[in-house]
């Protein structure tokens, strides 16, 4: 599993300048990020290089912060790829919580989605089980 940082922000000017520019900082690549809003704050949902030294770094600036099991599974570039993986899970009995995906430079995938699952023990088994390819990092991304 992948260690995911949420965020949560203030919807104000400059909050989100504030977590890249403590990134920026620390030295930490950003590898992927969703921004999910309500009314008075949004939810940074974010995967770094370093995610332990990163979720510290904004803790000690002051940011609400949390690190959160993810799981991360590579996607074809053809039709019906993400409909088998949202099909396996429903085989499995598998909730989503949420999801978000990014485009992958990897030659043997072109996208990868991210999923927080209502109940993350053994997912990554049993996709994998299933034929479906987990990735345990990204780009160096810690787990």
């Amino acid at each position: 599993m992948l260690k995911q940082i949420t965020v949560f922000l203030e919807n104000k000017p400059g909050r989100l300048e504030g977590v890249t520019g403590c990134f920026a900082e620390g030295g930490v690549n950003l590898h992927a990020l969703s921004i999910a809003d309500t009314t008075d704050f949004g939810i940074l949902r974010i995967i770094v290089s370093e995610p332990t030294q990163a979720a510290a770094m904004l803790k000690e600036k002051g940011y609400m912060v949390k690190l959160n099991n993810v799981v991360a599974v590579a996607i074809g570039h053809s039709p019906g790829s993400l409909h088998k993986v949202v099909q396996t899970l429903r085989e499995l009995d598998i909730s989503i919580e949420y999801m978000y995906s990014l485009t992958s430079r990897h030659n043997d995938h072109d996208v990868i989605v991210i999923f927080r699952f209502d109940n993350q023990e053994d997912v990554e088994k049993k996709l994998a089980d299933n034929g479906i390819t987990v990735l345990s990092e990204l780009g160096g991304v810690e787990k």
